[in-house]
């Protein structure tokens, strides 16, 4: 049996249900190309032999973190192409086309050729193989329960805000991380660090009578970006939600504006609406005073102001 066939079996056996049709001459030929130089695993008559070479490609594809993030984004959106996949990823094309080439030889993606485009696509077979090897028709309730209260628990919540000002990267950088400055828009409580990653960061008012906040430094690109985690402290209620994260995104727009996104994310979905609803009278009273030098006087941005 020469190689073009003996990949071709395999792969019918991976994929029973796409064997038998007829099927466009360039897909094919297209996946005869995209198994090129796969590692032969020879047929057996021994069916647990076979199936344990199978499953081994598949150990051996999902072991790697960047080919789950591959698998989780056509999960995502099915049929990318290789740029869109390789857009998602700070690696090279060569790269990613290394982690998808392992992904198709162990099955868990089959591509198709559209017209001059290479389309990827999940394939699931082999992970529902996987999951009936060792989990039975009397087992599966309970583990699908004890999955779903899992996903429950850990299922995040994210809120994302964007605001305009007429101002540089520079000064917004400032704005955020100056304490005098940031206590203007901050309801009056000042954030105290040396904003350099793994770094403290503490956030308080004279007039709290206790710390508000605290969290780490992630990541610190001036004037760029910032990232930080960061435990409310302000109410019992709060503080039992544990820490969630920042991400502060300064783009230039123009001449003389930028655009700030502010993503707040890691919460616990249905977290305490303290977390995150104070922003929009944060970001108004940050471009109120980046654009005029004034105040926000609302009642609620002068609640820590002696």
């Amino acid at each position: 049996m020469n190689r073009t066939c003996d990949l071709c079996l395999r792969r019918a056996a991976l994929y029973p249900l796409s064997y038998g049709r007829s099927e466009n001459p360039d897909d094919i030929r297209g996946r005869r190309a995209a198994t090129q130089g796969a590692p032969h695993f020879p047929l057996t008559r021994n069916r647990k032999v076979t199936y344990r070479l199978r499953m081994d490609a598949v150990f051996r594809a999902l072991a790697d973190p960047t080919r789950r993030s591959l698998l989780d984004e056509l999960f995502r959106e099915d049929g990318q192409t290789l740029s869109a996949l390789e857009g998602r990823f700070s690696m090279t094309r060569i790269g990613v086309m290394k982690h998808l080439r392992v992904l198709e030889e162990a099955g868990l993606v089959v591509t198709k050729r559209r017209g001059r485009e290479k389309l990827h696509f999940l394939n699931p077979v082999p992970i529902r193989l996987v999951h009936d090897r060792w989990v039975s028709k009397y087992t599966e309730p309970w583990a699908a329960g004890l999955v779903g209260l899992k996903h429950e628990l850990e299922r995040t919540m994210e809120k994302v805000y964007e605001i305009y000002i007429r101002t540089s990267p520079e000064l917004v950088w400032q704005a955020i991380t100056d304490p005098e400055i940031r206590a203007k828009y901050n309801f009056g409580a000042a954030v105290v660090s040396d904003w350099q990653p793994g770094s403290r960061l503490e956030m308080g008012a004279p007039a709290a009578g206790g710390p508000l906040g605290e969290g780490e430094v992630l990541e610190a690109d001036p004037p760029r970006r910032l990232v930080h985690t960061l435990t409310a402290l302000w109410s019992d209620e709060v503080k039992a939600e544990g820490s969630s994260r920042v991400t502060w995104e300064i783009v230039p727009v123009g001449d003389d504006s930028i655009c700030l996104t502010v993503t707040h994310d890691q919460l616990r979905e249905g977290a305490n609406d303290q977390l995150y609803g104070g922003w929009p009278m944060i970001l108004s009273g940050l471009k109120t005073w980046l654009e005029t030098g004034q105040l926000l006087t609302t009642p609620g941005s002068l609640l820590y102001v002696d």
